[in-house]
């Protein structure tokens, strides 16, 4: 039932979904004595809906979650393996088009074209199912699988997770998949601002993981005025936000991470 709830509460919580929702019911107000108050109330959510595409709100908030697991600046002389947590697949439009079409995260599965480079002996574990409540006809993994091998990156060595559902269970099926032992070095590979709350998980399934963030979609600094590019890319980013903020405080409410907002260990 926790994956269903997520997924329903995910999109009834949307800054997005709330606003024309809100918007749209006081469409409604039944007194008509009241209809000036109504129109202003639609007046301020549309302004507030204005100043989410015209200002940064959304570097603002992603700022802090992208940031508090930073790129690597040196990376192991040698790990023993590279989790890829799934995605990066639209599985929607790969379904109806027929093949592989990614969103903005597809940075997570070309991680590993220049990491085996460096680590030519590592396992490489893809760890991803379906997140849909109705799945398609595919496995985000079937894509990948094919993808990695037409490029040379799966010889026949690669492992796939595909039963997963959600990043608890990635982190759950992922270890009892390899069996990490102690003193192993794994990177973790998914997007900058899911890293946060990956780690957090994978420390609960009691799975030590080195971050390697990816799909950076903040300027990494607040208080820079910029105005967003689109109306997509302004409200993606604050609904990528919220997204994370609220799976990190419900994941450490029903216990299933032991940090609010986890950090890098001390070195």
């Amino acid at each position: 039932m926790f994956f269903e709830f997520s997924k329903i509460a995910a999109f009834l919580v949307s800054p997005v979904h709330l606003l024309v929702a809100l918007g749209f019911a006081l469409t409604f107000w039944p007194q008509s004595g009241k209809r000036t108050g109504s129109l202003r109330a639609i007046q301020l959510l549309l302004g507030i809906l204005l100043s989410l595409l015209v200002f940064p709100v959304g570097n603002e908030l992603l700022v802090p979650l992208e940031t508090r697991f930073p790129a690597p600046t040196k990376l192991p002389d040698q790990v023993d393996g590279i989790i890829v947590l799934g995605g990066a697949v639209d599985e929607v439009v790969s379904a109806g088009q027929g093949h592989l079409s990614f969103n903005e995260d597809a940075e997570r599965v070309l991680a590993p074209f220049s990491l085996l480079q460096r680590y030519p002996r590592a396992r490489l574990v893809f760890t991803g199912g379906s997140g849909a409540l109705r799945p398609g006809p595919f496995k985000e993994g079937d894509k990948v699988r094919l993808l990695w091998r037409d490029a040379n990156v799966d010889r026949g060595q690669v492992l796939y997770e595909e039963a997963s559902r959600n990043t608890d269970e990635n982190a759950l099926f992922t270890r009892d998949l390899v069996h990490p032992q102690p003193g192993e070095k794994w990177l973790l590979v998914t997007s900058a601002a899911h890293m946060p709350r990956s780690v957090g998980l994978f420390r609960k399934a009691g799975f030590d993981v080195i971050a390697y963030p990816v799909a950076f979609k903040s300027t990494g600094k607040n208080r820079q005025w910029y105005v967003p590019r689109t109306a997509g890319t302004a409200l993606g980013n604050i609904e990528s936000a919220v997204h994370e903020y609220v799976g990190l405080w419900v994941y450490y409410q029903t216990g299933r991470t032991d940090e609010l907002f986890p950090a890098p260990n001390p070195s």
